[in-house]
């Protein structure tokens, strides 16, 4: 099973870097932006993760640093969960509890207001 969702990601990561998001038409504008003319926490992740394949570190940043600190959090726990099955463990059980969930929304929340106001426009796309 992790092998399915590691060569699933990598098929997805693979057109992503091969149809660049940054040419208009390959992919449809963000309903969200589209409504409400504000960015929200998942605009500009196609540019990051376009950006990461190039090894562009810094403008994946710049699209979206939030959805980079995703893409790792993502390619940690398929390596822990592919690490465990090969050695025969039981599968990772990753949990936040309400706590870490609360603090997880806060983050996204406060990621999606600053990024659309004039001060955090650095973390606009």
């Amino acid at each position: 099973m992790p092998l399915a969702m590691i060569g699933g990601t990598a098929a997805a990561t693979g057109y992503v870097a091969v149809v660049d998001p940054n040419q208009p038409g390959h992919y449809p504008v963000c309903p969200f932006l589209r409504i409400t003319g504000w960015w929200c926490p998942g605009c500009g992740g196609l540019r990051a993760v376009h950006a990461l394949t190039r090894g562009d570190l810094a403008g994946a940043l710049h699209d979206n640093a939030l959805g980079v600190a995703f893409c790792a959090a993502l390619l940690g726990g398929l390596v822990l969960w592919a690490s465990h099955e090969v050695r025969g463990l039981p599968r990772p059980q990753p949990r936040l509890g309400r706590t870490g969930t609360l603090a997880l929304l806060a983050v996204v929340l406060a990621f999606t207001v600053l990024r659309n106001l004039p001060t955090g426009a650095f973390l606009a796309p």
